[in-house]
């Protein structure tokens, strides 16, 4: 099978190279980047061929490629690579727009090809337990989920409004609104939302807290910030607690890991030696081609929760509750 990446604007372009390059019978043909100097750097570090013109790679024996841009331009890139049928993972967000987001998803199902969006948050054991837990009933009805997706400050595009689509809202909403659509079988009724930036002199939010009535009436709770700071162990974490009529659950996603004291660097450094999820997901988007099933994370899941993420936004705007009106 051969994949190509287009674009390593996202810091996860590389984890899914490492990825590609740790399978068996898959070859990292080409990378695509609009910034010529980022795609040459990543083509040299991946041993593979850099293309300036994405037609050019389109139009080779590439099976797939994984869109790893900035958020605004996932619309296009999705959009062409579904004209030369190629199949698709995209990274999160979808899209930008909810708008832009229908008109990807529309364009795979017309070129009858696979488009699956990038939460490895899905493949992490915890959650993945916990999930399955909670639809057995283990803790009965959810009443209510308290969350949290804190990260560092990402800096580059991702604090560019225009090319990023938000701040922090848009970069961790996305994770843990998914991983609840997932849990509960169930979609978000209306949203509130206080947004703001605290922590860091940007031009977008980097705090917020988030409040979300899903259809059946549990309550979640989320903040998404950007609000560790450049010493802490790790880039961030993926926090629930999950209240039921007969028990709570609690998940740290990123409990697996050995905490090392460098000396050198004069840092602490959490490592991660449990399942690697954006390998996990990888495989199963890999999977998903080779044996023509439908996606485990489809472009209408990445549609609803950006659904949750505008809402989010417009609340901030109007200081009300808004609903969604799919």
């Amino acid at each position: 099978m051969n994949i190509a990446i287009l674009s390593f604007a996202h810091m996860h372009a590389h984890s899914y190279a490492k990825a590609l390059l740790a399978q068996e019978q898959v070859t990292l043909l080409g990378i695509w980047d609009s910034d010529r100097q980022r795609g040459e750097e990543a083509a040299n570090s991946y041993n593979t061929t850099f293309y300036a013109d994405l037609e050019a790679l389109l139009t080779t024996e590439i099976d797939a490629v994984i869109v790893c841009s900035e958020n605004n331009q996932h619309k296009y890139l999705v959009i062409e690579a579904a004209k030369h049928r190629k199949h698709i993972l995209c990274e999160k967000p979808i899209a930008t727009e909810i708008d832009d987001a229908k008109a990807m998803i529309k364009a795979c199902e017309d070129y009858q090809v696979t488009l699956q969006i990038a939460y490895p948050v899905r493949f992490i054991p915890a959650v993945e337990k916990a999930v399955n837990y909670v639809k057995e009933g283990g803790i009965g009805q959810v009443i209510a989920i308290n969350a949290a997706n804190h990260g560092q400050l990402p800096g580059g595009w991702f604090i560019d409004k225009e090319k990023a689509g938000g701040g922090a809202a848009t970069d961790h909403i996305v994770h843990i609104m998914d991983v609840v659509r997932w849990m509960l079988d169930d979609e978000a009724d209306q949203v509130y939302a206080r947004l703001a930036t605290l922590f860091h002199d940007i031009d977008v939010e980097d705090a917020g807290q988030v409040i979300i009535e899903m259809k059946s009436g549990t309550l979640l709770n989320l903040d998404p910030s950007w609000s560790r700071p450049k010493t802490f162990p790790m880039w961030g974490d993926v926090l629930m607690e999950v209240v039921g009529t007969k028990g709570t659950i609690k998940i740290d996603g990123f409990k697996d890991t050995t905490t090392f004291y460098d000396d050198h660097a004069q840092q602490v450094i959490q490592i991660p030696w449990g399942v690697d999820m954006d390998e996990a997901l990888i495989q199963d988007f890999l999977t998903c081609i080779k044996e023509g099933k439908s996606p485990f994370i489809t472009g209408e899941d990445g549609l609803r929760t950006l659904e949750v993420v505008k809402a989010a936004y417009k609340s901030n705007e109007t200081e009300q509750f808004v609903k969604i009106i799919r």
